[in-house]
């Protein structure tokens, strides 16, 4: 069946590498003429690009394939994208008939020959190609986010845990060169975009091929001072490859945003051990004592997993004072969930953990650590905080934005600008999503700090 028409709608599961793929795909579309569409209904071509690290992300797929299966009988063409689609491979269209397009990330170049090829009436066209350098450069991004861009630095995972799918769908480590990402970086500082943020399943492991041989920590400081650029992030960083580098490189450069995301998995030495994660509760505790140690303060985010086969009750008690060690600022907290391909998922129900167990331990965390939050969030109260706005929410009055901590902050303002010549008046206008403003932290809760606009601190104008 063709595709009845050349116009296009792409719903997105899982991270910010999937979010900045379907750029990466968007961009192709529509350099081939097609059009996007605010409604699935509208769409001549329906992607899926979909996200595989837990059983209910991949199940939510096969779900909407089967909910929206009634617009194939109308015409409509299907496709599967990312990292279900590597995971299925060709058994996807038996799963679901009516899919016509299974591509993983590595075929994203070879895309125009696929799209190609649905428009001449193939009924299932594969791009499972095995991941390769090739793949990072896609010249056709089309920038969906107005104020925020994704920039991928490394592809893959090296590290093979014992619940992780990502080395069987993206491959292994496959390091982009500095050159490419730097000239990338200035491209979007040339183009308006303030923001940027780095990308890679373990962007730290990032080891550059050409032979400018940069490390993570001197990418990150070549990044921070692209001109025009005002705030740089990266994740997800591995305890393994962390480094005092890393944290003094923060330290030098402002615009390094205040935030690491450092994922812990586990607070238990045996646990981690089973999960082959590559380091002790110590050595995780080590880079976090770096982190502590940075010349300025550093937010902490981590991702936890409960109920990983054999976890015990004090298993999970040393989980649990692991985040009363370290104080997070924001955890992410999954239940485990078996993956087709891992070595975890092959073990069989001789160890699991019930279901009920896992909820109960889920929710003992996200408990502990919302009094956590709430409790260390009070310490910005009263404090200046420069805001990146991203939206107005209108039944709040309020606008809502970031710090560089990446703490949500709420605040009320008009937009008032402070004239910076003496005995001038103030200049007022509105505020604006993608600008910044400065705050005053007046409360704060467990998820958000909540203020009101002030004039720049006498530092920041300096």
């Amino acid at each position: 069946m063709p595709i009845p028409s050349k116009t296009f709608w792409i719903e997105t599961f899982g991270c910010q590498m999937n979010v900045h793929d379907s750029e990466r795909v968007a961009g192709t579309l529509s350099a081939r003429g097609y059009t996007p569409v605010e409604r699935m209904e509208d769409a001549g071509l329906i992607l899926f690009n979909t996200c595989s690290i837990r059983d209910k992300a991949a199940q939510k797929v096969f779900s909407r394939l089967s909910q929206y299966k009634a617009l194939h009988r109308e015409g409509r063409v299907f496709g599967v994208l990312g990292c279900v689609a590597q995971q299925e491979g060709e058994a996807l269209f038996r799963r679901a008939p009516h899919v016509s397009l299974v591509a993983g990330s590595a075929s994203y170049p070879r895309l125009p020959e696929l799209l190609a090829r649905l428009e001449a009436g193939e009924h299932r066209v594969t791009g499972l190609d095995p991941a390769s350098e090739e793949a990072f450069e896609t010249e056709l991004t089309r920038r969906d986010h107005p104020f925020r861009a994704w920039l991928t630095i490394i592809e893959g995972c090296d590290k093979h845990c014992a619940y992780c799918i990502v080395p069987y769908t993206r491959g292994g480590e496959r390091s982009r060169a500095s050159a490419a990402i730097l000239r990338e970086a200035r491209m979007l500082a040339d183009t308006g975009y303030t923001e940027i943020q780095l990308l890679g399943q373990n962007v730290n492991s990032y080891r550059d091929p050409s032979p400018a041989g940069l490390s993570f920590a001197e990418l990150l400081a070549a990044v921070a001072e692209t001109p025009g650029l005002k705030r740089v992030r990266y994740t997800t960083s591995h305890p393994r490859d962390f480094s005092a580098e890393i944290v003094r490189v923060m330290g030098d450069h402002p615009t390094l945003c205040d935030h690491v995301h450092l994922p812990s998995q586990s607070g238990s030495d045996e646990v981690l051990r089973r999960m082959r994660r590559e380091y002790t509760r110590a050595e995780y505790l080590e880079k976090i004592a770096l982190i502590r140690g940075c010349r300025r303060p550093l937010a902490i985010t981590t991702d936890l997993i409960v109920g990983f086969p054999g976890e015990n009750e004090r298993d999970f008690e040393q989980t649990m004072s692991l985040i009363e060690e370290v104080h997070y600022s924001g955890t992410f907290i999954f239940q485990y969930s078996p993956r087709p391909h891992t070595e975890a998922g092959a073990w069989g129900e001789t160890e699991a953990v019930p279901d009920a167990v896992k909820i109960e331990r889920l929710m003992a965390l996200q408990r502990r650590q919302q009094e956590i939050q709430a409790a260390d969030n009070q310490a910005w109260v009263g404090r200046p905080v420069e805001v990146m706005i991203e939206a107005y929410q209108t039944k709040l009055a309020q606008w809502s934005g970031r710090a560089s901590s990446n703490r949500v902050v709420n605040f009320s303002g008009d937009g008032r600008v402070e004239a910076t010549a003496p005995g001038a008046l103030p200049v007022y206008r509105p505020l604006r999503p993608g600008e910044y403003a400065w705050v005053r932290i007046l409360r704060a809760g467990a998820n958000s700090l909540v203020g009101e606009q002030i004039a720049a601190p006498p530092a920041a104008n300096a």
